[in-house]
């Protein structure tokens, strides 16, 4: 596995990789490579914690599901407009009204949905252009919203297509604070780590000054990871932690049973079915047609994937940098190898 990591971190100017990996809900093989800080040498550790990036999407549909669960929300609940769960803090404004499709009750932005949020289906907003979260970035969660609504209409209405969107999963975060009463960091500690035994899990500070503690330093070719307004963007990729943390959550959600679930059945069955629009997303994970769950993460300075696969082995992969092109996807591949380097390991297809 070290010689695999070698190379893997040679390829791609890596300074830090940091690997776990469960079977069957136990910890199997927990390893750091390389260092946390060139310019001191700190050596990394399986306990330095990372900005996992799009990776907290999972984190927080975990959430919305304790919140269906507890009878708090629906899939179906509006989020905006009449009788909705954000309706009174974003009133409809002339402009969005100006929209409303005729013959139609709602404006499309008015029919947008907690399940459109959770699977990139609200209709607009995607990151591939004009992502509003790397938008004035001066603007706190609310203003931010005001400020997308207003401006940035949506270009199909809800339903119609799939645009993978960081702002719909800022939009969940909201939800939570609005039906929690909690800042959406506090609720997810409280109803989804804590539970996992996981405590080290934070909302990541935006410059290198609020690093914090046992966090590693980031370089990246493609930006300056430092400014950023990371701190925003808590609940579609804002947090930190180590690999350790998200394989520990994986365990808890991937429906086997080796492990207490956070969740019953039905949530996870919901929770891993893709929409109709895109059969390779569904709630907050990224599904494949054998039954494995993951997601990525990606921002300047860090690149990030946890994995769930249907013969048992949950893991986590963690870099301290962005790379070129195809990074991603070979540090996805590079788990894969390591897996199959240990012949005690003979993962079997579960239903």
């Amino acid at each position: 596995m070290a010689d695999l990591a070698a190379g893997f971190m040679k390829d791609y100017d890596v300074p830090g990789l940091s690997v776990a990996i469960a079977i069957k809900g136990k910890p199997a093989y927990v390893e750091a490579f390389g260092v946390a800080d060139r310019e001191t040498g700190e050596a990394l550790t399986p306990q330095h914690r990372f900005r996992i990036a799009s990776i907290s999407k999972p984190v927080t549909s975990t959430g919305i599901f304790t919140l269906i669960e507890a009878g708090r929300l629906r899939l179906g609940d509006y989020v905006f407009g009449a009788s909705s769960i954000l309706g009174k803090d974003y009133p409809t404004t002339p402009t969005l009204q100006s929209l409303m499709p005729s013959g139609a009750s709602r404006s499309h932005v008015e029919q947008i949905t907690i399940e459109h949020l959770l699977t990139h289906t609200t209709g607009t907003w995607g990151n591939q252009s004009r992502d509003p979260m790397f938008m004035n970035q001066n603007l706190k969660h609310r203003e931010l919203i005001s400020w997308t609504l207003e401006h940035m209409p949506l270009t199909s209405p809800p339903g119609e297509a799939y645009a993978y969107s960081n702002f719909g999963y800022c939009i969940l975060g909201r939800v939570i604070e609005k039906l929690s009463g909690q800042s959406y960091e506090q609720y997810i500690k409280d109803a989804v780590l804590k539970r996992c035994g996981i405590t080290g899990m934070q909302i990541a500070g935006n410059t290198l000054s609020e690093r914090a503690s046992n966090e590693v330093k980031y370089y990246s070719q493609t930006g300056d990871p430092y400014r950023m307004n990371v701190a925003r963007m808590d609940s579609h990729g804002g947090w930190i932690a180590t690999p350790g943390d998200l394989t520990t959550l994986f365990v808890h959600i991937d429906g086997f049973k080796d492990t207490e679930q956070l969740l019953t059945d039905d949530s996870l069955r919901v929770m891993s079915t893709p929409s109709a629009i895109n059969p390779r997303y569904a709630k907050g994970l990224f599904v494949t047609a054998n039954n494995n769950w993951w997601h990525n993460g990606l921002l300047d300075g860090t690149t990030t994937i946890s994995v769930r696969t249907s013969g048992d082995f949950c893991w986590s992969a963690f870099t301290n940098t962005r790379s070129r092109e195809g990074m991603t996807r070979a540090l996805d591949l590079l788990v894969w190898h390591m897996v199959k380097t240990v012949p005690d390991w003979h993962p079997q297809k579960r239903a």
